[in-house]
């Protein structure tokens, strides 16, 4: 079973920052266009950012210029930078990999704004 696996979630403050992490095995990361989707609670699963094969990045709106998603193609590893958290970013936060209808999913990793 292909494996996403997320790190760096945890609690922080409004206006803080963390950066999430998710690495996946290097067939998948060099073929598949990454994302990160999050979940609030009570809330149906959303986009917040994509990078493309080439580098291309994609954001919600609710999202840019606060989140900034990247790749390190030496480390199968892309990452989301959350600047300027609000508590209306809680949620789970899932790694995505997606090629054509192919589509795997990361176990989420929590991320908890409040003060």
């Amino acid at each position: 079973q292909v494996q996403l696996v997320e790190s760096g979630g945890g609690l922080v403050q409004p206006g803080g920052s963390l950066r999430l992490s998710c690495t996946a095995p290097g067939s998948i990361f060099r073929d598949y266009a990454m994302g990160w989707y999050r979940q609030a609670p009570g809330k149906q699963r959303e986009l917040a950012a994509v990078i493309t094969r080439v580098g291309s990045t994609t954001y919600a709106d609710s999202v840019k210029g606060r989140f900034t998603i990247s790749r390190d193609n030496a480390k199968n590893t892309i990452y989301l930078q959350i600047n300027s958290l609000l508590p209306e970013d809680t949620a789970v936060y899932y790694c995505n990999a997606r090629f054509g209808v192919v589509v795997l999913w990361g176990q989420g990793t929590q991320v908890i704004v409040s003060s």
